[in-house]
């Protein structure tokens, strides 16, 4: 049997089309998911409260789904390339799989921690799950990027399509007794000290099942008059959307297919 993988979840809590998770699963042994906190590493753009209290959630929530496909959810905090060795020695891991970002203090992160990682023997690889396209994959005939929306569209519109991959049924996991150290999700103090996030509990539902009602909801009418609607504050005539993508409680693979 092939020995853990670890599959690093950032901005992708969901468990369908989810390429770094297939991967693990298809590699065989014990799936070790894992969530980072480390928000020195996020550049000059470190999440502020609201995201902080929908990062809770969404962890809630994807810790819920793991339990229920036979795997727990392992939460460290950073710096990142240390979490992911220690897990890896404590474990027996030899690969870390996870799903590409693309922002410029992320990929500069990424780049430094490939190396480390590789260096200490650990097989890894990333992976294509927030977009329907790589931005290398879009060019201009005459080669970089487009500047101009239209033809950037046709070309998009052009590409073969990659449907979702499908959530796991099981997962497997560490042997009867073996269990990580972890921290409890209350130790990452997401949740505001004075809780003023009445609003939001009332009008958002964090987590891949909130993502698919607002989905569900915004094609059963509104998409059919959005140019109309769209701008009308007492209508609920977009999608929504925007924090569950942020997230990746749904992939734009499943919205697109959707």
């Amino acid at each position: 049997m092939n020995s853990p993988t670890i599959v690093w979840f950032r901005l992708d809590f969901r468990l369908a089309d989810h390429p770094a998770l297939a991967a693990a699963e298809k590699r065989g042994g014990a799936v070790l998911p894992v969530f980072i906190w480390a928000p020195e590493e996020e550049g000059a753009w470190p999440p502020g409260e609201a995201s902080r209290w929908w990062l809770h959630q969404s962890l809630v929530r994807l810790g819920e789904q793991l339990r229920k496909q036979g795997a727990e959810l392992i939460l460290c905090r950073g710096p990142s390339a240390r979490a992911l060795l220690n897990l890896a020695r404590e474990t027996g891991a030899r690969a870390v799989y996870w799903n590409r970002r693309y922002e410029p203090a992320i990929i500069a992160r990424d780049t430094r921690l490939q190396e480390e990682l590789r260096a200490a023997g650990l097989e890894v690889e990333s992976f294509n799950g927030a977009l329907l396209h790589e931005p290398w994959e879009i060019e201009k005939k005459s080669g970089g990027p487009f500047q101009v929306f239209t033809p950037f569209w046709r070309t998009c519109l052009a590409q073969p399509e990659t449907a979702p991959l499908p959530a796991p049924v099981a997962l497997r996991w560490l042997k009867r007794g073996q269990k990580p150290r972890s921290l409890p999700l209350s130790e990452l103090e997401l949740e505001p000290k004075l809780d003023w996030t009445t609003g939001l509990k009332a009008a958002w539902r964090p987590g891949s099942e909130g993502a698919w009602g607002e989905l569900t909801r915004f094609l059963r009418d509104p998409v059919l008059e959005y140019d109309a609607v769209r701008n009308m504050p007492g209508r609920a005539g977009t999608s929504r959307l925007s924090p569950h993508l942020h997230f990746g409680e749904i992939s734009p693979r499943e919205v697109w297919q959707a």
